[in-house]
């Protein structure tokens, strides 16, 4: 069995490597590196000034790892202090034309200044290289290095911190609370692993890409919180994200506030992530489509051919042949007018809980007739099985034969249609976030195609794969845990 779940998680991981490397190829090389600047409000500014512009858009060019761009001041110090010394435009541009040949750049010069810069096109395997060289970081008590703290301590100890209550703590390391506990959303938390998914631009501009998805969202959220020697303020710092800050750099204000040189903060938001918010949606939406579902096929499938069974069998149909996006607007349409619920995720914001109601519960009917048929179905086949017939020889009436005996044999396949549930709960959410608008990962997807943020498109695509992935994989796992005739150790079989 360890061995089977071995190459199983060695096969989902090749999967996910796959699927993202395919978009990330299909993304960098496919569309044209200049679209990025489309939705750029700074870049329309600049058109005036072709220097600062053509400075602009290599240093964009370079944050998103197209190319290697070196200013006129580092062009200098790379091609070294000869070139520093009085020559004639002529000797100078022939130092660098050389230095450009010899490493492989690109030698140009800005429109106005006629100053000259470099630039060097990182080829599209090595990109993907550096994307996944990069991509897992972490934290430990020798990761900082800081000359102006010369006694600073390398540990990690449990204890009950003052300002977190009980964490792994850190010393010499970049986060100072390695592991901890809160009410937020997945309530353990880890400082010890991080991904590292790229920049966002021109979305964002500046932010890493994972703090935009697991990071809070909209008005920024002050609390009293008690900081060093019982000093107490109104502050919007998230303490739990506290990063070392060298100690020639801490000023007079963090000092006041922390007693140590983790004074770097992030800030706290009113409202949850894009994924905590995708992740409370899909989860209640699952639950949604197989507390309906479930009821409904063992019902059909025990009044087979009757009126249930047909009235079932007519609403299932229609479910089934109507477009997803009209399925979505016509209950839209039905909530907001019968039930005066919101049609739009931002009229009463995520503290309102009637916004999740529509969002989530059309997620949720969504996936029901998929679970009906296949339910109904396996149900129908199984009332012929000589169980069941020997059950009805004991005496026990069609209640008692489907709800203890055929539903047993029942759970086989709900099992197994679970990460099937789970994968379109994720597909159904990037249409239903989006026609409500709710700031999910689901939202983010399109809107982030739309204004060619390529890094972000990539970071969700990668998570929606892992989620989709492993969901089969937990779902291959509890089907062996349901049916004793399925060995892991024999592959499944």
């Amino acid at each position: 069995m360890k061995r089977y779940l071995l190459f199983r998680v060695l096969r989902s991981i090749l999967s996910i490597f796959l699927v993202t490397t395919l978009t990330y190829a299909v993304i960098y090389s496919l569309v044209p590196r200049k679209t990025i600047f489309q939705n750029d409000v700074n870049y329309g500014k600049l058109k005036a000034k072709p220097d600062e512009l053509a400075d602009y858009e290599n240093t964009a060019f370079s944050k998103m790892g197209y190319i290697e761009y070196h200013t006129t001041k580092e062009l200098k110090k790379e091609v070294g202090s000869s070139s520093s010394e009085k020559a004639s435009s002529e000797q100078l541009e022939e130092k660098y034309q050389d230095w450009a040949k010899k490493n492989g750049w690109t030698l140009k010069q800005f429109p106005i200044s006629k100053e000259y810069y470099a630039t060097k096109d990182i080829p599209l395997v090595k990109r993907v290289v550096n994307f996944y060289a990069n991509m897992i970081q972490i934290d430990h008590p020798w990761k900082v290095k800081d000359a102006s703290n010369p006694n600073l301590k390398h540990s990690l100890r449990i204890e009950n911190d003052e300002l977190v209550g009980w964490a792994l703590v850190g010393s010499g390391t970049q986060y100072k609370y390695q592991i901890y506990f809160n009410g937020q959303f997945p309530y353990i938390h880890q400082n010890i692993v991080h991904l590292n998914l790229g920049t966002s631009y021109p979305t964002f501009a500046g932010q890493a890409v994972t703090s935009i998805i697991s990071g809070g969202q909209g008005k920024t959220e002050s609390t009293e919180t008690t900081f060093n020697d019982d000093f107490t303020a109104r502050s919007s710092a998230n303490i739990y994200l506290r990063q070392y800050q060298k100690t020639k750099n801490i000023s007079s204000r963090d000092k006041k506030y922390f007693s140590d040189n983790y004074v770097i903060t992030d800030t706290n938001h009113q409202d949850p992530s894009m994924i905590g918010t995708s992740f409370r949606m899909g989860a209640v939406a699952v639950i949604i489509a197989y507390a309906i579902g479930i009821p409904a096929a063992m019902l059909m499938a025990r009044y087979k051919g009757k009126i249930p069974d047909k009235a079932g069998i007519a609403i299932v149909t229609v479910l089934i042949s109507v477009p997803s996006l009209a399925f979505i607007y016509f209950f839209r349409f039905i909530g907001s007018s019968w039930f005066s619920l919101p049609d739009s995720f931002p009229a009463l914001g995520a503290q309102d809980i009637r916004s999740y109601i529509l969002p989530t519960v059309i997620l949720g009917l969504l996936s029901v007739s998929g679970i009906v048929i296949w339910l109904r179905r396996y149900m129908i086949d199984q009332q012929s099985s000589d169980y069941v017939k020997f059950a009805k020889a004991k005496g026990l009436n069609a209640k008692e034969i489907a709800r203890k005996h055929i539903f047993k044999n029942a759970a086989i396949p709900i099992v197994n249609g679970i990460p099937g549930s789970i994968i379109g709960a994720i597909a159904g959410a990037t249409i239903t976030e989006t026609v409500f608008a709710a700031p999910g990962m689901g939202k983010m997807l399109p809107d982030a195609i739309i204004t060619h943020n390529n890094p972000l498109v990539i970071a969700i695509v990668f998570v929606f794969t892992t989620v989709s992935v492993f969901s089969i994989l937990a779902g291959d796992i509890a089907m062996a845990l349901v049916d004793p005739r399925i060995k892991l150790s024999s592959g499944g079989k």
